[in-house]
């Protein structure tokens, strides 16, 4: 690593991979921008994103080397933690949409779907439609409907019950909306949601939201011993 003036953060060379341990609030664009920005580098990227009320692991990707590797990070299994809550829906399936009480909780634990599924984005997504995100059409109060896509839930653990929520731990494919699972288990919504692993990678290896811009000191992950990317 690069050294800084007193008082500003460190000048990353190119083709670093940083691991973030994102709050809620900010977007993944937000950290990506940030990242930008304090440390002076032009081409920046992320390996999936995490919705702004979510929290957990984001990798962020630095530099050329870095980035052409994106749809490998991007391709890697998600694990999850989730706190859902019954008796209730969500316009956006998660605590910041528009809450409607439904009083409808389960008497007993929900089945689990696990293997390929065929799943279909909430509407407030990132998914395009028709060159548009779907989440800037609902916005505008469009009605949108997202296409169904293949999707695979390797585990999906109910974790604790406690009155009308439930904590589960979920891993799945790339590409798997996890507010989606928890709304098709009946009146319920994400009230946290916490990214916790991507493929080998692990939030608890993340130096936290603040700072920013430390490497990851790890070796590269199974079957990416040809990337050339630099993790120190």
């Amino acid at each position: 690593m690069t050294e800084a003036t007193s008082g500003s953060a460190p000048v990353l060379p190119p083709g670093r991979v940083l691991l973030v341990d994102k709050p809620s609030g900010p977007t993944s664009h937000d950290v990506v921008a940030r990242v930008r920005r304090e440390h002076a580098v032009k081409r920046v990227g992320h390996a999936g994103t995490l919705d702004p009320f979510a929290t957990g692991l984001l990798i962020v990707l630095i530099g050329r080397e870095a980035t052409r590797e994106q749809a490998r990070f991007m391709a890697l299994r998600k694990t999850y933690r989730v706190t859902a809550r019954f008796g209730a829906t969500s316009t956006t399936g998660d605590r910041d949409g528009e809450i409607t009480e439904t009083g409808v909780v389960p008497e007993a634990a929900p089945p689990l779907p696990t293997g390929e599924l065929r799943q279909r984005p909430p509407a407030y997504s990132a998914v395009k439609v028709g060159g548009v995100r779907a989440y800037r059409r609902a916005r505008r109060g469009e009605d949108v409907e997202v296409p169904e896509r293949i999707v695979t839930v390797h585990r999906f653990e109910e974790l604790a019950r406690h009155g009308d929520r439930a904590e589960y731990e979920i891993e799945c494919s790339s590409g798997t909306y996890v507010r989606s699972l928890i709304a098709d288990l009946g009146d319920a919504y994400c009230e946290e949601l916490r990214r916790t692993r991507i493929g080998p990678f692990d939030v608890a290896e993340a130096p936290g939201a603040q700072p920013l811009g430390l490497p990851v000191d790890n070796p590269p992950p199974e079957g990416f011993e040809s990337a050339r990317v630099r993790r120190r």
